[in-house]
């Protein structure tokens, strides 16, 4: 993910269809919705894309889906790491790795259990480096199992080790972020920002971009903010956008990942709302409150002239 300029890598949606089974042409329209939206590279196979919920051969199918229809435009990454000893977890991070993903994703919360050390799972991870010997890797600060938080030192230490090349943060705290970029500074290096609360600010200090389930409604925004954030005659768009992420962040994670799949249907996807994951009931109250950020987003395009579709 080495890049001058700072990206949007989508955490991406699996489709499905209304019988449960992967949907692969709309992962196909999907994975398009992303890269036509200005998409730096490609999140397959996370949180957002039900990946508890797939068999590993539907992990893996995913993954050379995405592969296929990106084609190369940009780097894909996915997640590779899901549980068990170390050997079994570096057995598939292989085979994800020979799909052609630019580097594997590992989960911390499944590296060592969550009463467990820093240094046991540091331990653990400098294990896993050692079974996937010139693989790039990267760490994922997923909620699920546990979160856990990888420390600034700690990430230091591994982005010294010249294997690990990304990693989606998810701290919630700027000031860690701002030690985690000043620690772990590494042109083959980026850290990519899931929380938009301090998106402005995490950009401001360093992160190579945003990693985050607001662009599962408008990656374009995303994409705009990443290029304009420090754009002086734009301040005050950008500080309308950033606002607009805070005042809408409760409604965009109500039963996500469904949430997300109606408003995209709005957008003229023909993805189903269908999820393997329970995630809660879409009530009409939610339905209500997505219809009304749909309708704030419209004007919000037009009235700061922001070139986006929708």
């Amino acid at each position: 993910m080495e890049q001058k300029t700072k990206g949007f890598i989508p955490v991406m949606l699996t489709p499905f269809q209304e019988n449960g089974k992967i949907d692969y042409r709309g992962l196909t329209e999907l994975t398009r919705f992303y890269l036509e939206a200005g998409a730096s590279g490609l999140f397959a196979n996370c949180l957002s894309s039900e990946m508890f919920e797939l068999t590993p051969s539907e992990r893996l199918q995913i993954i050379k889906h995405v592969l296929e229809v990106s084609d190369g435009t940009v780097p894909v990454v996915a997640t590779g790491t899901f549980g068990g000893p170390v050997a079994d977890q570096a057995d598939f991070v292989k085979k994800v790795y020979d799909l052609g993903v630019q580097a594997v994703i590992c989960i911390t919360g499944l590296l060592a259990e969550e009463a467990e050390s820093e240094a046991v799972f540091a331990e653990q991870a400098f294990e896993l480096f050692d079974l996937t010997p010139n693989i790039p890797l990267g760490f994922y600060e997923c909620p699920v199992p546990y979160k856990r938080v990888i420390s600034p030192q700690t990430l230091k230490q591994f982005v010294s080790s010249g294997r690990v090349i990304y990693h989606k943060d998810t701290c919630l705290d700027i000031d860690q972020v701002r030690e985690k970029l000043r620690l772990a500074d590494n042109p083959c290096f980026g850290l990519y920002d899931a929380y938009m609360v301090h998106a402005v600010e995490s950009l401001k200090a360093g992160s190579s971009g945003l990693s985050c389930i607001q662009g599962n409604y408008f990656p374009e925004l995303v994409v705009w903010l990443c290029e304009n954030y420090n754009n002086r005659s734009l301040t005050e768009e950008v500080d309308r956008v950033q606002q607009f992420f805070i005042d809408n962040m409760d409604v965009m994670h109500a039963v996500y990942p469904i949430v997300s799949k109606y408003y995209l249907q709005k957008r003229g996807l023909n993805i189903s709302t269908f999820t393997r994951r329970d995630v809660g009931v879409f009530t009409p109250k939610v339905r209500k409150d997505v219809d009304e950020l749909y309708l704030k987003y419209h004007r919000l395009q037009e009235e700061l002239g922001v070139k986006v579709e929708i």
